[in-house]
């Protein structure tokens, strides 16, 4: 009983203090937005760009300072960048925990340029959060169901175009777009229920990708393929505050992206789309065997 107890105190403590930090920088990051919208001047906007960028690499820096003290959590990494990477690059990771984004916010915040998600749309309204999103812009996008797009086809071509339209600002911009390939993260019963062919991942689904590689057209030169091991079982974020997430590996590799794949009509085009299905699920092979050998190997000290 006291040792749930000193995780809940834990817990509470951790999150008031990654609260804490993220009042105290998503506040002027707001007041910058809000200047960038109101004085859409090109040498106004490309400054206040600048600062909105220095505030987010400084709260990602003090939650990973607090994680790092907080916590006895070992990052095990090969492969990460010497130094900081420029222009515009796309991250693809498999997605086992909410864990998997502060631990990739930690790796690469002054490595690559700020790392973007796709979010869905309904994670605007989270509060503060959803407004630092939003400054940041970081794309929202509407999810439809299967069920919805086959009763309203036109529905699967908003998803497109909202996709470029969230993409056509970074054309300019640097950038690291972060893809969640599998769509979701991994649990046991969605890997039986998909009856996937890989070990320790979900079916990739190469039409987001595929769509981002659309709108970004030559922009994007590099792909950035993490893989991300949780030796001690898939953690929460309640986990990791109460420090019970002993090990993590993490293995990054940098890739060109074929000139082929770099845009195309994945949605009218069938031998496009099988190439960069089949491109994909060649990644998602190599990433799997990576993933055996990540949770089979120990760690030396």
């Amino acid at each position: 009983m006291m040792v749930k107890l000193s995780d809940l105190a834990r817990i509470i403590f951790g999150g008031a203090l990654l609260a804490a930090n993220s009042v105290v920088h998503i506040l002027p990051l707001l007041l910058v937005a809000l200047i960038k919208a109101v004085l859409p001047f090109t040498p106004v906007r490309q400054a206040c760009n600048r600062v909105l960028m220095a505030l987010a690499a400084s709260w990602i820096s003090v939650n990973s300072w607090l994680l790092d003290h907080f916590t006895a959590t070992r990052i095990e990494v090969e492969g990460l960048p010497d130094k900081e990477m420029a222009g515009q690059m796309l991250v693809v990771c498999n997605h086992q925990s909410w864990v998997d984004i502060p631990v990739l916010q930690k790796l690469f915040n002054r490595r690559l340029p700020l790392l973007r998600f796709f979010l869905k749309s309904q994670l605007i309204w989270v509060p503060l959060l959803g407004l630092a999103w939003w400054a940041l812009d970081f794309p929202f996008m509407k999810r439809y169901t299967r069920e919805q797009i086959e009763r309203r086809p036109e529905l699967a071509g908003r998803d497109i175009a909202a996709t470029r339209r969230a993409c056509r600002k970074f054309r300019d911009l640097p950038v690291a777009i972060v893809n969640f390939v599998e769509g979701t993260r991994f649990t046991p019963d969605k890997h039986d229920t998909q009856n996937s062919p890989y070990r320790y991942l979900l079916k990739p689904r190469a039409g987001g990708l595929a769509f981002t590689l659309d709108a970004m057209g030559d922009a994007l030169h590099t792909l950035v393929d993490v893989t991300i091991a949780y030796p001690d079982g898939r953690p929460s974020l309640a986990d990791l505050l109460a420090n019970r997430v002993g090990e993590i590996k993490v293995h990054v590799r940098q890739l060109p992206i074929p000139e082929h794949l770099r845009g195309g009509d994945y949605h009218n085009d069938p031998e496009y789309r099988r190439d960069i299905q089949d491109w994909i699920n060649q990644l998602w092979r190599q990433k799997d065997s990576m993933l055996d050998k990540l949770q089979a190997v120990p760690s030396t000290d």
